[in-house]
């Protein structure tokens, strides 16, 4: 009998360092240990396609998971080929702070980086 994390589907998503770390401290901040990272691709923004973020408790039929740093990070099995090989990190400077998406699949992205094609 096998574990049916075992058995979940992987993705190629990769979760920086920086990033493991700001995720797990958010979470201990809410107090909670049974959250995911969820990462998405939905229609809409200004190039056609729009990134979500965000954390999950479920796990969907189809979903793929991969752990970074005790972080389980999952994608949902329409968006696994939109996310192929892309980079989640955490920028925090004077310009910017938050999480960013390098996404080597995005033909082009928009002024604000948060939409591509």
């Amino acid at each position: 009998m096998s574990d049916v994390t075992t058995a979940l589907p992987t993705h190629e998503v990769i979760l920086t360092d920086e990033a493991a770390v700001k995720v797990q401290s958010l979470l201990e901040q809410e107090g909670r240990d049974d959250l995911r990272l969820r990462v998405a691709v939905q229609p809409g923004g200004c190039s056609g396609l729009i990134y979500q973020l965000y954390f999950d408790e479920r796990l969907l039929d189809g979903d793929a998971v991969r752990e970074f740093g005790g972080v389980e990070v999952v994608v949902d099995r329409m968006s696994v080929p939109y996310l192929s090989g892309a980079t989640i990190g955490f920028a925090d400077s004077i310009e910017r702070q938050g999480f960013t998406i390098d996404n080597p699949n995005a033909g082009g992205t928009c002024a604000c980086g948060e939409s591509f094609h």
